[in-house]
């Protein structure tokens, strides 16, 4: 399927929906070929993200934020080919959303105060300084803000 075809769907899809197809559309984008923890944790960025009001206040909007995600930056036309891949994005979408949906002392999160990650084989932003909170596969994840 078309990324853009996944967008235009979700702005018209409930907001919750809407927010599920966004969140996996982005875990997909950013790390399909990690494993089902290291999506989850690159979710609860932009869950977190989401909480903090500064990139959106859903997670269309978070995930769609100019240059913060593959999202913003991955041409419209580009086809998710892997139906596997994308099935452990929607389930850990899924799953990141309800656990957001819990009380804060009940939610179990993989990367605690992360609110920026990195595949660092690809990329050496500015912002990353010192050592991350944690390393899952090839992403780390700080706390920039």
């Amino acid at each position: 399927m078309k990324l853009a075809w996944l967008l235009w769907l979700a702005s018209i899809l409930p907001a919750h929906e809407a927010d599920r197809t966004c969140l996996a559309a982005m875990v997909y984008l950013e790390a399909r070929s990690e494993t089902q923890l290291g999506q989850a944790a690159v979710a609860e960025v932009a869950m977190r993200r989401r909480d903090d009001g500064r990139w959106g206040d859903n997670i269309c909007d978070v995930v769609n934020a100019r240059l913060q995600f593959a999202i913003s930056t991955t041409n419209k036309n580009y086809m998710l080919r892997n139906p596997v891949a994308w099935q452990t994005a929607w389930t850990v979408a899924d799953h990141a959303l309800q656990m957001w949906d819990l009380p804060v002392e009940k939610r179990k999160f993989v990367v605690p105060d992360a609110d920026h990650f990195v595949a660092e084989e690809h990329a050496s932003p500015a912002w990353m300084k010192g050592q991350p909170l944690a390393v899952i596969g090839a992403h780390s994840f700080y706390r920039v803000n």
